[in-house]
């Protein structure tokens, strides 16, 4: 992988006066990003909207301080241990964050080593850290001088996942913690799905699941045909919870928190009458903004929120995608490892309960419900789905026929539990859990 972005260059010195650190947006933003998760709980998206507004930063630089910070924050548990022997004591915070940035740039990233020194030397400087140069200078000389040296007898996939996340993973089954880290140890690739009798754009690769996937870094709106709606961004294992809704043409169906809006239009596609619901309003402006570059005029958007919403009639199918801790999808936002702590998923549990009994109660007897989530965490999965069995909905377990193109993903149970690990060698996949259930 190639640097995220170029090093500025250094003015010409003046006699007895250092030349003043010169604009870096790339690492300014990365800076901001991983102080906010790491600081702060700040979701990566969120600082990084944030960040580059303030430095009025061009689309080249906002995508490269989103990929070195995201490569930073994939690494993170190894670059803290690399660091540890030299430092003599604790930095602050801040300074912690800029020499990871400097280390992830010399080990992961393929930076010339003038070049992640000098940026990180020059970062600090920027930030009013200047105390500290001295120390980032000295100590990424001697990373660099190591090289790969440093790496050697650590286990990365362990230190880079919390150990909260490690323990509650081994009921997945022996090795799959460590599946899922390697998974989650490279950058994502992109997956689209296609509308039916759309061409598929030239570079890309089909899946089993019949998902079109290209190369990490590829931009989707330089592939052909998306300015005219031919495809949507969809991770494949996205693609499976309204698949398994099995919706046919004319039948009634809502899709619950539905941004950013590819399971809906998964939906639309088949000739459903459907109603997207969503509440959060930034989410409701992406799913619009989707669905009209798409041309599906079948589709209902209703800002709402799904746990009180009724419709005018029972719907004959409901796909509850619910608010989670995300955890499946760190291989594309890697900070929810940081971010999310196990006390989380008291109040998320919660809400999924609220909206699984809401759902229940919009379904005509005998209407279907799918329930899903990306994540990774029994209580937002199994635990949820016997929680909806509790409630009085029928289980109605998916068949070894409908996962036939990824059978390992079929649970004992006739769940869907898909992970990072799988399809290792075609560049993994989303975590999801999704069951399936009839009114009765």
């Amino acid at each position: 992988m190639n640097t995220p972005a170029r090093a500025p260059r250094s003015p010409k010195r003046g006699k007895g006066r250092p030349a003043p650190p010169q604009p870096d947006p790339t690492r300014d933003i990365a800076f901001d990003i991983l102080c906010g998760v790491v600081e702060h709980r700040r979701m990566l998206e969120n600082s990084l909207s944030r960040s580059a507004e303030a430095h009025k930063a061009e689309p080249r630089d906002r995508a490269a301080a989103h990929r070195l910070a995201a490569a930073t924050l994939r690494h993170m548990g190894t670059l803290r241990t690399v660091l540890e022997p030299f430092l003599r004591k604790e930095p602050p915070e801040p300074v912690r964050v800029a020499l990871m940035i400097g280390c992830a740039q010399l080990l992961f990233l393929e930076t010339p080593p003038h070049a992640a020194v000098g940026t990180t030397v020059s970062l600090l400087r920027r930030r009013k850290l200047a105390p500290f140069a001295g120390l980032a200078n000295a100590v990424l000389r001697k990373v660099a001088a190591e090289g790969q040296n440093v790496l050697e007898g650590l286990d990365q996939a362990r230190l880079n996942i919390p150990a909260w996340l490690w323990s509650s993973w081994s009921v997945l089954g022996r090795g799959v913690p460590r599946a899922i880290a390697e998974g989650i140890s490279h950058e994502a690739p992109l997956d689209i799905t296609l509308r039916p009798g759309a061409t598929a754009p030239e570079g890309g690769i089909v899946l089993p699941n019949g998902s079109v996937r290209y190369p990490a870094g590829t931009r989707v709106a330089d592939l052909a045909g998306y300015e005219e709606g031919a495809f949507w961004v969809q991770d494949a294992a996205a693609t499976l919870p309204a698949r398994l809704l099995n919706v046919k043409e004319g039948e009634k169906v809502a899709d619950l928190c539905a941004a950013p809006g590819g399971k809906t239009a998964q939906l639309a596609v088949t000739g459903a009458q459907v109603a997207a619901i969503e509440n959060n309003p930034n989410r409701m402006a992406r799913l619009k903004e989707n669905l009209a570059r798409l041309g599906l005029g079948n589709v209902i958007t209703l800002q709402a929120d799904a746990g009180t919403w009724q419709p005018d009639a029972p719907l004959d199918a409901i796909l509850l995608d619910a608010p989670c801790s995300a955890t499946g999808t760190a291989r594309r936002h890697p900070d929810v490892l940081w971010v999310k702590r196990p006390r989380d998923l008291t109040t998320l549990t919660a809400g999924q309960d609220r909206l699984l009994e809401a759902a229940k109660n919009m379904l005509r007897p005998g209407g279907r419900l799918v329930y899903a989530v990306c994540s990774l965490q029994q209580e937002e999965g199994p635990d949820r789905a016997r929680a909806a069995e509790a409630m009085g909905l029928v289980p109605d377990p998916f068949t070894p026929e409908e996962l036939a193109f990824l059978p390992e993903a079929r649970t004992p149970e006739g769940w869907l539990r898909t992970h990072p690990g799988m399809w290792a060698d075609k560049g993994s996949m989303d975590g999801f859990f999704a069951a399936r259930f009839i009114r009765p």
